[in-house]
């Protein structure tokens, strides 16, 4: 192997993975010091949220339900207005990106640290990345101060979470690995990291669809997207997350789903001049070759929706997000142009199979 000078950051976190290790929070909490947090979960996980809330005792300020997809402006406004209420000096997260997106949220505005629990795969939870949608658009950015000061990793909290949703937040999670391989700032660490992880993820998929309580597949699956988060946060996004953040933000499509359907085509516009991606995507699917037909494939065979129109999108809206894709372009390894922006959007909105 040819070295070549590069850079790695690693983020200061502590992580406690493996079944039943949410029972470890209130020593956590004493770890870092923390009082009184405010549990945060989205309205359909309040059920799991108020039972972990119930194992906290003292430390329990109280729970916000109301985290909502794409962090909205006015649902950190209400949510900050609780955790000051309760003069809760902290948060607790249990959930999805939704979720640990609020937490994030409320750290930037209040200096106030996040836990996070993550019930699914979106990987949120390794990164110092927010976001925020106001007036219909979704603007993100990184710090350190939101990015959580641990991380419970407990597979047995994820064997409720239904099987579309766990196919769907997984692909979520393989989007970061496979932007990972190709980013301006990716280095050997990361690729290691990419690879495994996407190899995880895409592993436990068919045996968590066949037994959604199958231990083995969840508790494989969480260490995947452990290290797709991880990836996401110490790499630069490229053309696919900015696609995702315009489609989701603008046109309150859901996250998870709008990652797995574009994936693939992103995938097979960028693989000319990413080989290094496709080949280990190729390991990664243990597919003899085209990775982003495998992966398309694979994401119809789960039920993953086979198209933009399929969950909502508007056809009117394309040109739209073009238009703000373009506005404000990330780095890729491919040059982006109008035209490609367009062929993209026009195959991931109606479902045809993906080509370079």
């Amino acid at each position: 192997m040819r070295w070549e000078q590069f850079c790695y950051e690693a983020l200061p976190m502590r992580v406690t993975f493996g079944a039943g290790s949410s029972k470890e929070l209130p020593a956590e909490l004493d770890r870092l010091g923390l009082d009184r947090v405010l549990v945060l979960c989205t309205p359909e996980q309040q059920e799991s949220a108020a039972a972990i809330a119930d194992t906290l005792g003292d430390h329990c300020a109280g729970v916000f339900p109301g985290a909502r997809m794409h962090v909205p402006v006015s649902t950190v406004d209400e949510a900050s207005a609780t955790a000051l209420a309760c003069r809760a000096d902290g948060c607790l997260a249990v959930g999805g990106g939704s979720t640990i997106g609020l937490g994030k949220a409320i750290a930037l505005r209040h200096g106030t640290p996040v836990v996070a629990v993550p019930t699914t795969y979106a990987g949120s939870e390794m990164t110092p990345i927010w976001g925020l949608t106001e007036n219909g658009a979704k603007r993100t950015g990184r710090d350190r101060a939101v990015l959580p000061r641990a991380v419970i990793y407990d597979p047995d909290l994820t064997l409720s979470l239904p099987t579309p949703i766990s196919v769907m937040s997984a692909l979520n999670a393989v989007a970061h690995a496979v932007e990972g391989l190709y980013a301006p700032d990716t280095s050997p660490i990361v690729s290691l990291m990419a690879e495994e992880g996407a190899r995880a993820l895409l592993g436990a998929l068919r045996p968590i669809v066949a037994d959604p309580g199958d231990r083995d597949a969840r508790a494989t699956a969480l260490y995947g997207a452990w290290l797709c988060g991880a990836v996401l946060g110490a790499t630069t996004m490229s053309l696919h997350h900015k696609l995702c953040h315009v489609l989701g933000g603008s046109f309150d499509l859901p996250h998870a789903q709008v990652h797995a359907i574009v994936l693939p085509y992103v995938m097979a516009y960028n693989a000319p001049a990413a080989p290094a991606m496709a080949s280990a995507m190729v390991r990664a699917l243990a597919a003899p070759a085209d990775p982003a037909g495998e992966l398309w494939r694979l994401g119809r065979d789960l039920g993953v929706p086979p198209s933009l129109a399929a969950i909502g999108m508007p056809q009117d809206g394309l040109a739209e997000a073009g238009r703000r894709v373009m506005a404000a372009p990330y780095a890729n390894p491919r040059p982006v142009t109008a035209d490609a922006v367009e062929a993209i959007l026009r195959a991931a909105y109606d479902g045809s199979p993906p080509t370079g």
